[in-house]
């Protein structure tokens, strides 16, 4: 595998009246050809920051401070966050050669434009296609994802589809130019639990026809477990644990993914109480001094309130920020 996206020491901040809000305070991660990321972390972690970062898409009051989202275009490298949110060299990459499928459907697509209309806009601007051949292309990605009678949903408003079929139309829409990098936020939120089987099996036969990378953004640790290959948990805007699927999944080292997995329930075992993680995800303009999960964790000493570890490897291929792990 080929490395595709190198996302190093990534901050990006919010400044309010109130103070300014770390949203995304130093991560790091790469993405390699072909290979599927999943980010996991409750919500406000900063795990969409991450992704509208890479984007482009952050607005104001919120700004990239630091780092550097490195993308490796065609022999050159190219680093996204010092280019023009809408400067002709991020246009021409975001949309095509990086994709996202947001969040809420319903919100994110257009009311006033046809399903067709909105997939065939992204066609015509980045693969030069007329109208006609764009409508082709459009039909024969709705076909893909799966939505029946396509030459007429072609023709339909947002408001006429169901919720799924909804979020099957965004993946035609993302994919419809063959990205090299997909960003699913979410890609199941709000979708009843045999729709949300069908869009990842649909994601992940999509992945494998196109060669296409995906970073995969959720807080369902099933969804992570099934599909990524490598798994970083976010936590207050940072890293905090980061390995492949398996070691995050069967030897978890940090506090707070020990809580994650504990929180799950089980079907071979019997409990007679669902086990939870103390406490409230602190608010990002009260963000503790040292360890940001150190007033929930139970394991906390004294060095936690005074100073935040950092993202060491443990093991090979195991990275963990806990003074647990660390000599001093």
């Amino acid at each position: 595998m080929s490395t595709l996206l190198d996302v190093r020491d990534l901050k990006t901040h919010f400044f309010t009246k109130r103070g300014v809000v770390k949203a995304v305070d130093g991560i790091s991660f790469t993405v390699e050809t072909g290979q599927t990321i999943g980010i996991v972390g409750e919500s406000g972690c900063g795990k969409s920051v991450t992704a509208l970062s890479i984007m482009g898409l952050i607005r104001l009051p919120g700004k990239v401070v630091g780092g550097e989202i490195l993308y490796y275009r065609n022999g050159e490298i190219l680093d996204l966050s010092k280019l023009h949110p809408q400067g002709k060299q991020m246009r021409s990459i975001r949309g095509n050669e990086i994709a996202m499928i947001f969040q809420e459907p319903m919100t994110s697509m257009n009311p006033l434009f046809t399903i067709g209309t909105q997939i065939m806009e992204s066609i015509i601007l980045h693969q030069h296609l007329n109208k006609n051949k764009a409508r082709e292309k459009a039909i024969e990605m709705l076909h893909k994802v799966g939505i029946p009678l396509p030459e007429q949903r072609v023709d339909e408003y947002p408001h006429q589809l169901s919720g799924g079929m909804l979020q099957r139309a965004m993946i035609a829409m993302a994919l419809s130019c063959h990205p090299s990098l997909l960003i699913a936020d979410e890609p199941t939120t709000a979708l009843d639990v045999t729709i949300q089987a069908q869009v990842l099996d649909l994601i992940m036969n999509l992945r494998n026809e196109f060669k296409t990378s995906i970073l995969m953004i959720t807080h369902d640790l099933g969804i992570v477990a099934g599909l990524a290959d490598e798994v970083i948990v976010m936590y207050l805007g940072r890293a905090i644990e980061k390995s492949n699927v398996y070691n995050v999944f069967h030897d978890p080292k940090h506090p707070y993914t020990q809580g994650l997995m504990d929180s799950v329930p089980s079907i071979t075992e019997s409990q007679k109480k669902l086990k939870f993680i103390d406490g409230v995800v602190p608010h990002l303009l009260d963000v503790p001094l040292g360890c940001g999960f150190e007033p929930r964790c139970s394991k906390a000493m004294e060095i936690c309130k005074k100073s935040a570890p950092l993202l060491k490897e443990m093991t090979p291929d195991h990275w963990v920020a806990c003074w647990l792990y660390q000599e001093g």
